[in-house]
Formats: C-alpha cells, sequence, structure tokens
C-alpha cells in the first residue's frame, strides 16, 4: 500500500495541470453545491422561527354577546394544536392601532365608532406549525358559531412553502448535475495520464504484475483529488461566509435567528462524497483502458 500511495502521489506531481484542473473542478463544484446546502439550512431555520411566531386571529361576529364569547374561547381552548388563547377587545385593538400608526392616529380620532371586531389572537403549538396543519384548524375554527373571519396570512404561508420546496427541487438537480459533470472530467482526467504511461503499464503486465497492483495508485489518485477538491470548495465556502455571514446576522438579529455554517456532519459528508467521485472517475476510466 505504501508504494501504490507513493506512485499516486508520483502520478499528480508529474502531471500537475491535468490534475489541477481536476482539483479545481471539482472544488468549485463543492463550493456550489454546499453553498446551496448552506443557503438551504439557514433558510430552513428562518422558516422554523417565522412559523414559530405564526398567529390565527379569530374574529368574531358583531353581535356575539359574552356568553357566546366564554363559550368559543371554551371551544378554541379544547382543539388539538393550540397552546394558547388570547382576548383582544375591540376597545384593546383600536388603543394597539393608535399605538402602531402614530402618524395617522388624527385619522382614527374622527371615527364616529369603532370599526374593529373582538377577537382571539390564537398561538400554536410547535407540532402544528405546518401550513396543512394550520389551514385544517383555520377550518374547524371558521365553522364555530358567532366567527365571522379567521385570518393567519394562508398566501404568505403557501408562497413561501412553495418557494421552499421549489428550492430543494432545483438544489437536488444542480446537485446531481455537477455530480455528473465532476466524475466525468476526472475519469477523462485520469484516461489522460494512462495514456501517458501506457507503454509502461504494458511492460508492468509483460513482467507479470496483476491488473490490482495497477490500477490501485490510480484509485488512489482519484481519493486525493476528491479529497483536495472537497476541502479546497469547503475552504472557499467558510472564506466566503466569513465575509458577508456578519452582514445578514446583523438584518436577521430582530428576528432572533442565528445565520450559521454547515455543520461537521454535513462537511464531512461534503468530503466523503467528493472522494467518491474521484474513486468513481478512477473506476471508469480504468475500466475502459484496461480492456484494450
Amino acid at each position: 500500500m505504501r508504494s501504490s500511495i507513493q506512485r499516486a502521489i508520483k502520478d499528480i506531481l508529474e502531471n500537475r495541470f491535468l490534475n489541477a484542473i481536476t482539483i479545481i473542478t471539482m472544488a468549485l463544484s463543492v463550493l456550489i453545491v454546499s453553498a446551496f446546502g448552506l443557503f438551504f439550512l439557514n433558510v430552513q431555520d428562518l422558516f422554523d422561527a417565522w412559523k414559530k411566531g405564526i398567529r390565527i386571529m379569530v374574529y368574531l361576529a358583531p353581535a356575539t354577546t359574552e356568553t357566546q364569547r366564554l363559550e368559543i374561547g371554551h371551544r378554541l381552548q379544547a382543539f388539538d394544536g393550540i397552546q394558547d388563547i388570547h382576548f383582544v377587545s375591540k376597545a384593546d385593538a383600536l388603543r394597539l392601532m393608535r399605538k402602531r400608526m402614530p402618524r395617522q392616529s388624527s385619522l382614527l380620532d374622527n371615527l364616529k365608532e369603532n370599526p374593529l371586531p373582538d377577537a382571539f389572537e390564537v398561538t400554536l403549538v410547535s407540532d402544528s406549525h405546518s401550513p396543512e396543519k394550520i389551514e385544517l384548524l383555520a377550518q374547524r375554527i371558521e365553522g364555530l358559531p358567532s366567527v365571522a373571519e379567521v385570518e393567519y396570512g394562508q398566501q404568505w404561508i403557501e408562497r413561501f412553502a412553495n418557494f421552499f420546496n421549489l428550492f430543494k427541487l432545483a438544489g437536488y438537480g444542480m446537485g446531481t448535475l455537477f455530480f455528473m459533470a465532476t466524475v466525468f472530467i476526472t475519469a477523462n482526467t485520469i484516461r489522460l495520464v494512462l495514456y501517458s504511461r501506457r507503454e509502461e503499464i504494458q511492460i508492468m503486465r509483460l513482467v507479470g504484475a496483476t491488473d490490482t497492483f495497477i490500477k490501485v495508485p490510480y484509485y488512489l489518485e482519484g481519493l486525493i483529488q476528491g479529497l483536495m477538491g472537497s476541502l479546497i470548495g469547503i475552504a472557499l465556502l467558510y472564506a466566503a461566509f466569513s465575509a458577508v455571514g456578519s452582514q445578514f446576522q446583523q438584518n436577521l438579529s430582530a428576528e432572533m435567528v442565528l445565520i450559521r455554517f454547515l455543520p461537521l456532519s454535513f462537511c464531512g459528508g461534503i468530503i466523503g462524497g467528493g472522494m467518491v467521485i474521484g474513486l468513481l472517475g478512477s473506476f471508469f476510466s480504468l475500466k475502459q483502458f484496461m480492456k484494450r
């Protein structure tokens, strides 16, 4: 094994240009794919934090009596998925509106009567933050007597969820394309090295060298290429993250969301994937070359 490693390193050093192109290609592929993963990870955290702040507003009909209001409150507390309810009277809602719209307070002063309805603010448990569960719960609440309207930002939730799913599909598609392209480039690089050493390989066969003895250094060469390309790609991503991550963190500080880099397990998976790509490239090029 030691001699195979030495031969692999010797081949890499003697064919610096070809191997540099392969390593750079792998690094760029890893950079792009891992950047998608980094963006996906932090958008998932942002989406989860945003979903935790979702509230369902249950607006009551104008003619709702005190008894009916209490009955609705009891029925809301009995629903699965609801963590807490808070009654907001129309007077409290108007005061809150004055506080949030100080420049338009003069318009509110001219109102002859309070146009806002009484409402319940419903807080959900963490397991009920999916768009499907929120919509199902809102439909059940809307069916209660004396409930005029239920509002929870349905369109925004659906749009964000659809965008998120589309982004995941695009990430999987790009990852697959870069995987295939990198395997192809690695295979061609190893193939060029093999053609440059075909006379040496023929002599080794004539003196009794086995196919395994010939192939192992090139397998190791592919693994080394994958390792170096993955490390360089992750290092470039970390450098870019360190440069711009603090700016995004300042913008999201109010949302209590921490921008984070890829976890070590994910980075380990990327490095392992890069090495697998290098190994596959070597395997395909050797499989075709050794048939000749």
